[in-house]
């Protein structure tokens, strides 16, 4: 069994202990450590045992680029201030509700967000939101800590960060030397500050899973 499968496997089988009830769960951790791929191989893995899973993300809620221009802020975008923060939290409260909700995506090849992009009808048992700043000590993202079932954090050391964020770059066709200008100028700082200001998770995510000790059922 892979480190993927393994935590998969170790999420899914908490999930599915704690009953059919609506249930969200935070998929957080740096920029490029892998949240995506674990929150959606979680899903799948649930909707294969018939239990109603749907992911999240937590971009959708990037600010427009023009409202980043206007505030000076495009080359910081990915950081916690260049995301509609207030706007997400709302989200989440509402998804807690059980009632159907609409979410947008961002679409990172044509860098902007998609309004209503995902639907979440209201018989979905399990809720899976994956984002940089879910559990992140500092407002508003913090209200958002007592509003999840369950948390997991993904921890990847920093030089492997950097590798991973340079190759996001190449992916979409930059240079080398622009890709690591992007990622050496925002991506890894906004890791940093991800992983300076974290908050506990239920799991953690590193070589192998550590569930936090007297983790409730």
């Amino acid at each position: 069994m892979n480190t993927l499968d393994l935590h998969v496997s170790t999420l899914a089988e908490h999930l599915l202990q704690r009953g059919e009830a609506r249930q969200l769960v935070a998929v957080t951790g740096a920029p490029g450590c892998g949240k995506s791929t674990l929150a959606n191989e979680l899903a799948r893995r649930l909707n294969a045992q018939r239990r109603s899973a749907i992911v999240v993300p937590m971009d959708g809620f990037h600010l427009d680029n023009a409202v980043l221009d206007a505030r000076e802020l495009r080359q910081r975008k990915g950081a916690p201030e260049t995301f509609d923060g207030s706007g997400f939290v709302r989200l989440v409260r509402a998804l807690k509700t059980g009632e159907e909700v609409f979410a947008p995506v961002f679409d990172r090849t044509r860098d902007l967000a998609i309004a209503g992009a995902v639907a979440v009808p209201a018989e979905t048992q399990i809720v899976i939101v994956e984002g940089n700043y879910l559990m992140f000590d500092e407002a508003p993202w913090s209200d958002l800590a007592p509003l999840w079932d369950v948390t997991a954090r993904l921890d990847v050391p920093m030089p492997e960060l950097r590798a991973r964020l340079i190759h996001r770059w190449l992916s979409l066709n930059y240079s080398r030397a622009v890709a690591t200008r992007r990622a050496e100028g925002n991506d890894i700082p906004n890791a940093q500050r991800v992983i300076d200001r974290a908050l506990p998770c239920d799991f953690t995510f590193d070589g192998q899973p550590h569930p936090a000790p007297n983790l409730p059922a």
